[in-house]
């Protein structure tokens, strides 16, 4: 009887945890896995209709239901791109314009009260990126409590591609910003959803990194979306000039047009006809005009910028930074050495009369000044100036705490496996020829480079086996990853163990945390705020 009970017993168990792993939604049931960790997964869940057909360059459509139980132990198909970053490693079952599938990481164990919940949007530029890989992989977070979305959204010339005939058949009368609304439908999705999964669809953060942080500041602003969110989180970008900002609808028209034109399809039946393969060879091509989002009336009424600035925003907690060392020098040097002489060239290249007051800004009186300045100014030039005027602009209107950072962390030495594949710019490896290490910087560089800082805020360095992590490293990637757990669950990234982080808001002194093997908060210098006027005066003309 005893062996009998404790047979029972077992049993009942491993119902349990079978039933755990199914979940039922609005659609039908699905069936998830648990990773070795206890967490449960479910891989690949469609939240929308595919965008084949008919329904390439529309906004996205409500997933058709299924009966029965809807296996999810894999990733789902990644979106049309070429390979444009060579430290994005897929694990999807390959590329397809099938491609609006949604991750769910849920944590083992279930919760008596709702959960708090994460939404990732990946980074590459609205033209790379999927969400299968490593690197922003919900598990960890879920070990923290709380449930971790990842989500795929259209890309490049299939994302957002405006043209005249797409405005005149939308019901909107708008046209591209598809990317831009496949996230806003996962959202919705997330609302409708999510507590199936123990979450709490009132307590939604979203997040990006690249690409995906300039989404967040987007959807952030748009109608769609603002209403979805109870948090943001943004990692290096913002859609704000010179960052991929939102152009005019006209604009984006007419760079659709001349596409067609470029490529023979005049018409949007000609466009529509086109197989995935060719339409991305076509636009991938050397003279194809830009696939930018726009200010289509529909999904962005206005440029974010003048958004934020209204204070039209969703008014919630935002955390939002950048690394300390995004590009190189190169980018501001266009391969001259770094001498003082040669920078100051280079100044008056790009500011002309204005390249004194630069200087002052950006000093640059000795090679190892010149290669810190070129960086910081290449930098700021890129990607630092938007995620600024973002993050001050919603401190300056929302009412809402900012809480801002720079992630310092140097790069540590390449693992024994990856030895002679040094990585190259952007945390990638060599684009134009991946056997050959890329360049190395010359002596006194220093600093985190754009996207390298996304394993230690995810709590994933293990799934990266590119580099020797050390102890340091872990320890930098705890007290990220804990600030951001805390942030998801309470809109303040402050809790046991970590350094004290101050927020921004209206009227308060600037200050950001400086996120290294020390981590300090740190007041915002009269030079650092000097250079980010400046740069304001340039960039909103």
């Amino acid at each position: 009887m005893k062996k009998l009970g404790l047979l029972l017993l077992a049993q009942m168990a491993c119902a349990l945890t079978f039933a755990q792993m199914q979940v039922k939604i609005a659609n039908g049931t699905l069936e998830g896995t648990n990773e070795k960790s206890g967490v449960h997964s479910f891989k690949g869940i469609p939240f929308a209709q595919p965008p084949i057909g008919d329904l390439r360059w529309k906004e996205p459509q409500p997933v058709n239901g299924w009966t029965g139980v809807r296996k999810c132990d894999s990733f789902g198909y990644n979106a049309m791109q070429k390979k444009v970053f060579g430290d994005m490693g897929f694990r999807s079952p390959g590329m397809s314009e099938d491609c609006l599938y949604l991750n769910v990481w849920v944590p083992a164990k279930p919760a008596k009260e709702k959960l708090p919940v994460l939404v990732y949007f990946y980074g590459g530029g609205f033209a790379a990126g999927d969400g299968s890989e490593r690197r922003y992989d919900g598990e960890s977070m879920a070990k923290r409590g709380i449930i971790a979305l990842t989500v795929n959204y259209r890309l490049g010339v299939f994302g957002f591609m405006s043209h005249p005939e797409l405005t005149k058949e939308s019901a909107h009368q708008a046209s591209g910003n598809y990317g831009l609304l496949d996230q806003a439908a996962a959202l919705r999705w997330v609302k409708e959803n999510i507590a199936a999964f123990g979450g709490d669809p009132k307590r939604v953060t979203i997040a990006g990194e690249s690409a995906g942080s300039i989404a967040v500041s987007a959807q952030m602003v748009s109608p769609l979306s603002k209403d979805l969110i109870a948090g943001a989180i943004g990692e290096s970008g913002a859609m704000i000039n010179p960052t991929l900002p939102a152009i005019p609808l006209a604009n984006g028209e007419q760079n659709g047009v001349k596409f067609g034109e470029k490529i023979g399809a005049t018409t949007l039946a000609a466009l529509r006809a086109i197989p995935a393969d060719k339409l991305l060879d076509d636009a991938s091509k050397p003279g194809t005009p830009p696939m930018s989002p726009t200010v289509d009336g529909y999904f962005l009424i206005k440029k974010p910028e003048d958004s934020f600035a209204a204070g039209e925003q969703a008014k919630v907690p935002l955390l939002a930074g950048w690394n300390s060392a995004e590009i190189p020098f190169q980018a501001v040097m266009f391969g001259l050495p770094p001498t003082p002489e040669n920078y100051m060239k280079q100044l008056q290249v790009f500011y002309k009369d204005k390249a004194g007051e630069v200087a002052k800004l950006y000093p640059g009186a000795t090679e190892a000044e010149v290669i810190r300045s070129a960086t910081e100014l290449a930098s700021d030039r890129f990607i630092v100036y938007s995620t600024w005027k973002w993050a001050d602009a919603h401190a300056q209107t929302s009412g809402k705490p900012v809480y801002r950072y720079v992630f310092s962390k140097v790069k540590p030495p390449m693992s024994a496996k990856m030895a002679g594949s040094t990585p190259g710019l952007a945390g990638g490896f060599n684009k134009n020829d991946p056997a050959k290490p890329a360049p190395k910087p010359p002596q006194g560089y220093a600093g985190a480079p754009h996207a390298f800082e996304i394993e230690y805020a995810m709590g994933n360095l293990s799934t990266n086996d590119a580099y020797a992590w050390t102890p340091e490293d872990y320890k930098v990637s705890e007290t990220m990853e804990t600030y951001f757990a805390n942030f998801i669950k309470t809109g303040n990234p402050n809790g046991v163990g970590v350094p004290k982080w101050s927020a921004n808001t209206k009227g308060s002194p600037v200050s950001f945390i400086n996120l290294d093997v020390k981590t300090v908060l740190e007041k915002e210098s009269a030079q650092l705020k000097g250079r980010y006027q400046f740069l304001d005066k340039e960039y909103m003309k």
